[in-house]
């Protein structure tokens, strides 16, 4: 029995247009992309060993209203079923780790490596969040170096800069969210 192919489908965002490719299991990869489309999805398809057909699929739908929520400024987490079957090791430790970084605020690298139980791996850190599948809903952008200063974001650093400020004001004119009880 083979598996079901994977669907893909764009959705516009104010950082661009986000790629968006399930699989039967969920999200594969949601990410902006600067280059073709048919470029993007070859790459995505050598990567899954089968090239995904253009389609919405139920957590591609889920996806692009919580991504329009979160630009709105109206979610601060994503409930979106990801397949994490393309990140494999420390990786996919630190990429779990970073999805505890509370919206609004960053971790360095290295406290990033902590979290992820290899305290000296701030460099893996970096690798993990250059190659992660899945940009905005894993919030990588929230990761800065030791320094403060917020670094790269798949070398286009004003995204990064967009989500961090977009984050902030959301914060200044809303507020923190309220605790479980209150």
């Amino acid at each position: 029995m083979t598996a079901p192919t994977p669907l893909f489908t764009v959705h516009p965002s104010p950082i661009g247009d986000i790629l968006i490719v399930t699989t039967d299991v969920g999200i594969v990869t949601l990410h902006p992309f600067d280059g073709t489309l048919g470029a993007e999805i070859e790459r995505v398809g050598l990567r899954l060993h089968a090239m995904p057909e253009h389609g919405m699929s139920a957590s591609a739908s889920s996806a692009a209203d919580q991504l329009d929520e979160y630009f709105d400024g109206e979610r601060r987490e994503f409930d979106l079923p990801l397949d994490w079957s393309l990140v494999r090791g420390f990786t996919r430790d630190a990429l779990q780790s970073i999805v505890g970084i509370p919206y609004g605020e960053t971790a360095g690298y290295g406290e990033v490596a902590v979290l992820a139980g290899a305290p000296r791996a701030a460099r893996a850190v970096g690798t993990a969040c250059a190659t992660t599948p899945f940009s905005v809903v894993v919030p990588v952008h929230r990761v800065v170096r030791a320094d403060g200063s917020i670094g790269e974001y798949g070398g286009r650093p004003d995204i990064k800069r967009f989500l961090l400020d977009l984050e902030r004001s959301t914060l200044a004119a809303r507020g923190p969210e309220p605790r479980a009880g209150e």
